[in-house]
């Protein structure tokens, strides 16, 4: 999120403060119903809308919230766990809580100086890009032999990020490209970007298309992020065409029947589309009636933003074979419950708040066809 920003950035930089509160510490999250022989997981993130304006009547984007709510599940108490970007994406395949940088989107590429681990794996400290010592669900897939992908619209070099200690650079639409370094989290922890993996598997969107041809080529977990202009964050792109849940829509309507036509996403995928966080603004950038949300150690809120927990309402939609059409499912979700629930998927263990206690996983109201057989 970039509308609004500067000013407020700038103050609540100084004013926020570590503090020492940290959640219960717990073994793993509320055990799930074993979840369906899933082998294949599309997530795609889009950007900064409250549930109301993505999913109701006039949504500007009935492709998102008419046919593909149609085809699959939608979860209409899912939510953000905090403002503005970075953290919610760090969040996703990580469990790790805000720092005061990640919640101001890290627009100075720094290192996270950790000074300690509290509960829950939380790395306790500030900075950008954490230490070797905190792991992400790609870390679990590559030690289990499993694969991932990242995949970045308009990423002009595998895994670019800025070097330690410099601006972004990519933080706003250009003519020339779109991409925005706070929406990989990838580019966010040394186990990735100081590996040889970051370049073969932090890669530009492209070459999905070619990956989705067969089942041996399609990773396990594929990470879809689209660019500035295509993501909803946008209202206007550079080059005149209109952007916001418009553009989404369309960009939706161009790559969601690639994946459903994949033979990984037809034997056994499953896809998830959903948002980092609801607007900054008023009620709908709350997330009080969710999840028992914890605590973060470093943050005193969860938003650099707005004063209360988490990052609003903004819903999701997941589609696979294992998923009756229609299904809608009103349990409280956010990102923390979707990496518990991958992680559920592959048998990985739950990191960070992915194990919180009371956090309920993805189960049988959203896994509502445990056969995979096609209702007559």
């Amino acid at each position: 999120m970039l509308r609004a920003r500067a000013g407020v950035v700038a103050t609540v930089a100084v004013a926020l403060a570590l503090v020492g509160a940290v959640a219960p510490s717990a073994a793993t999250a509320t055990a799930a119903p074993k979840p369906p022989p899933i082998k294949h997981v599309f997530i795609i993130n889009l950007e900064n809308k409250s549930y109301d304006e993505t999913w109701g009547a006039s949504s500007p984007a009935p492709y998102l919230s008419q046919t593909l709510v149609s085809q699959g599940a939608q979860l209409s108490q899912y939510f953000g766990i905090g403002h503005v970007s970075l953290d919610n994406y760090i969040a996703e395949i990580s469990g790790q809580g805000p720092s005061k940088q990640t919640q101001i989107d890290c627009f100075t590429y720094n290192d996270f100086v950790s000074t300690g681990t509290g509960d829950l794996g939380q790395a306790l400290g500030d900075g950008c890009v954490y230490p070797t010592s905190v792991k992400t669900i790609a870390d679990q897939l590559t030690a289990k032999k499993l694969t991932w992908k990242g995949y970045m619209e308009d990423m002009s070099t595998p895994c670019k990020h800025p070097a330690l200690g410099a601006k972004d650079t990519d933080v706003v639409a250009t003519a020339t490209g779109a991409y925005a370094t706070r929406h990989n989290p990838f580019v966010y922890f040394h186990t990735i970007v100081d590996a040889p993996v970051c370049q073969t598997n932090v890669v530009a969107l492209d070459p999905l298309t070619t990956d989705l041809a067969s089942i041996k080529t399609t990773p396990n977990l594929s990470f879809i992020t689209p660019n500035l202009c295509n993501d909803a964050h946008d209202a206007s792109c550079p080059n005149g065409v209109p952007g916001g849940l418009a553009a989404s829509n369309t960009w939706l309507q161009q790559w969601v029947p690639k994946i459903m036509a994949s033979p990984a996403y037809k034997k056994d995928g499953v896809l998830i589309v959903t948002f980092d966080e609801a607007e900054a603004i008023g009620t709908a950038a709350d997330a009080t009636a969710c999840c028992n949300a914890p605590t973060y150690p470093n943050v005193t809120t969860a938003s650099s933003i707005v004063p209360g927990p988490g990052g609003g309402r903004i819903g999701a939609v997941l589609l696979s074979r294992f998923i009756k059409p229609g299904t809608t499912s009103a349990t409280p979700y956010n990102h923390f419950a979707m990496l518990c629930s991958v992680e559920d998927i592959f048998k990985l263990k739950h990191l960070g708040y992915a194990a919180q206690p009371g956090l309920a996983c993805f189960g049988k109201d959203v896994y509502t066809n445990a056969s995979g057989k096609a209702s007559k």
